[in-house]
Parts: structure tokens; C-alpha cells; sequence
């Protein structure tokens, strides 16, 4: 062998060898040594929702048990997509955690959209669930559904608040029109906030929320809830009846709440925020927090989350089409 050849093996292995030890540094960097800077929770809706309650709430647990900050960051807009958008988009290494709802199985039906963000992202742990509510300004003077629908028969051209044009609460809505008969104009906002605040000054009169914002306002007395959209009575509401109590058979949609990280996220990495959020969801102080919140803990794997995801997704996908949704 000569000199030449012999210098050019040397560097080969040489290099082979660099390269197999930056792939194990990359993957100690990526699995073993994660977190070593903040993570990022992105939330598509604005402040004072179900959604940012639990990314601020479950944050902050995670934070000390990981030991870096966790940072949530409210991306609005487009019925809550620009922030699952940013979240798929971003490199696969758990530094941006998506905190959302099942908007992540209604949205890419209802806006049309060229993907599915519940085969798209990863699911991490189902976070908690609850119901939407059907919500009303004192100043109509109904205290049940069917005093609602009487009114607005009455009274055509009463618009409903949601959170965004392709959420939950939009198509609970549209199913909710079809079934009742009425002729009522759908008031998008960009999160639950927003919405709130108008339902209270009565800029809207009726919504369809979560609990997480309107409860407050109705222990205050200050809005009155006619329904709700579980099987059964949250526990937060017990006196308020479920949509299917007031005479609508299967009229049913539970909003779950969960987090996703990017396609190509390690599974190590996934195991670890599994573990961590769960042990969150475990501890009694965050439990108390979650009820204060109107909201019921989950918990469960990254798969039985997938499951449920793309469960709803299919859901999603018969309801837009039956009720002929649009986005215009």
C-alpha cells in the first residue's frame, strides 16, 4: 500500500469516526441533555381561554421540575392555525410544545386545509377535557334553551361568539342552528378572551364558550349558561343541564385539551414531557387549580391521545360535511 493510500484510509476512518461521535453528541444534545435552554408553549388562542389557562397552569409546574423556563406564547389568529402552524413548522426538538384543543381536529376540516395537525404532530398527553357552554347576556331575559330559541324566533338576527371560525365552538354552533331551527349569525373571535369581553359589555349576546371564561362571569352573576355540551354534567356546573337534557338527542361535543410537539421529535424526549406533564396532572395543588379553572384533569399516553385525535378528526370531518360548513 503506498504512502498516499495509506494517509487517505487514515483520514476516512478518521472521518467516519468524527462523524459517528457528532451523531452520538447530537443525540446526547437532543435526548439526554434536553432541557438546556427555556421551552416554548405556544397556544393559538388569546389570553383568558381553556387552552392558555392550561399551558400557564401545566407551565409552571413543568418549569420546576425541569429546571428551565417555560415560556407560553399566545400566536393568534385564523380560527387558532397560525399557532399550530408555527408549532408544525418548528424543528422536531421539543423547544416548542403546541398547548391546544381539538380546534387541532376541527380546524383543518372546516377551513379546508391541505393537512390534518392530528397526523401531522405528535401527540405528547392528553391534558384535561371539558364541556363548551351556551352562554347569555342577562339583558335577554332567558334562563333555559328553549326560552332562548323562543326569543330568537322572535327576534331574527341574533349573532353567537366563539372563539374563531373553525373551532369547536363553530361547529357546536352551526349543529346546534340545524337542530334548534334557528337563524343565528356566527361572531368569530380570536380566542375566548376577546369573546368574553364582548359577550359581557353585550356587543353579543349569546356564545358558545368554554367554562374556563364564563364561569367566573356567571358565579358573578353577570352572564346566565343555558347548557352545556358533555354527556353528562361537569362537575364545575352541576345545575346547569346538558344540551341533550333540553331535548336535543346526540347533541354532544366535549373539548379536549393536550400537547403536541413536531414530527420527528425524539421518543425519548416525548416520554420525558409525558412524564413530566402527568406528574403535573397528579399533584393535588394542580388538580385544586384545574377545578378553580373548570376544568377535569386526563392524563394517559401519547398513544391514547393519537387515538382520540384522530378519532375526533374523523368526527370533524362527518359534521362539516353534513352541515355544509363554510368558512365565508
Amino acid at each position: 500500500m503506498s504512502v498516499i493510500t495509506r494517509r487517505r484510509l487514515i483520514q476516512g476512518v478518521a472521518a467516519a469516526g468524527l462523524a459517528a461521535a457528532d451523531k452520538r453528541a447530537a443525540r446526547a444534545q437532543g435526548e439526554g441533555a434536553w432541557p438546556n435552554r427555556p421551552v416554548r408553549f405556544v397556544v393559538p388562542l388569546a389570553p383568558g381561554g381553556g387552552i392558555d389557562f392550561i399551558a400557564r397552569t401545566v407551565g409552571e409546574y413543568v418549569s420546576r421540575q425541569i429546571g428551565q423556563q417555560v415560556v407560553v406564547e399566545n400566536r393568534t389568529g385564523a380560527g387558532g392555525t397560525l399557532g399550530m402552524d408555527l408549532a408544525l413548522k418548528s424543528p422536531p426538538d421539543a423547544y416548542t410544545v403546541l398547548i391546544t384543543n381539538d380546534n387541532a381536529a376541527s380546524a383543518p376540516h372546516i377551513l379546508g386545509l391541505a393537512y390534518d395537525y392530528t397526523k401531522e404532530l405528535v401527540p405528547v398527553i392528553n391534558l384535561a377535557w371539558q364541556p363548551q357552554v351556551l352562554a347569555a347576556h342577562p339583558s335577554l331575559g332567558v334562563t333555559s334553551v328553549a326560552q332562548l330559541i323562543e326569543y330568537a324566533k322572535a327576534n331574527p338576527g341574533l349573532g353567537y361568539a366563539t372563539s374563531g371560525v373553525g373551532t369547536n365552538q363553530h361547529i357546536l354552533g352551526e349543529w346546534f342552528k340545524r337542530e334548534s331551527g334557528l337563524k343565528l349569525d356566527h361572531v368569530p373571535y380570536r380566542g375566548a378572551g376577546q369573546a368574553i369581553n364582548d359577550l359581557i359589555a353585550g356587543h353579543v349576546r349569546i356564545a358558545l364558550l368554554g367554562p374556563t371564561a364564563t364561569v367566573p362571569h356567571y358565579q358573578a352573576d353577570k352572564l346566565r349558561l343555558l347548557a352545556q355540551s358533555s354527556v353528562k354534567r361537569a362537575k364545575v356546573l352541576p345545575e346547569v343541564p346538558t344540551l341533550e337534557e333540553a331535548g336535543f338527542k346526540g347533541l354532544v361535543l366535549e373539548a379536549w385539551y393536550a400537547a403536541f410537539v413536531p414530527k420527528g421529535t425524539p421518543p425519548a424526549i416525548v416520554e420525558r414531557l409525558n412524564s413530566e406533564m402527568g406528574k403535573a396532572l397528579a399533584d393535588p395543588a394542580m388538580q385544586e387549580n384545574f377545578t378553580r379553572g373548570s376544568m377535569e384533569p386526563t392524563g394517559g399516553s401519547a398513544d391514547e391521545l393519537g387515538k382520540l385525535a384522530r378519532a375526533d378528526s374523523e368526527k370533524y370531518e362527518r359534521l362539516v360535511r353534513e352541515l355544509n360548513l363554510k368558512t365565508n
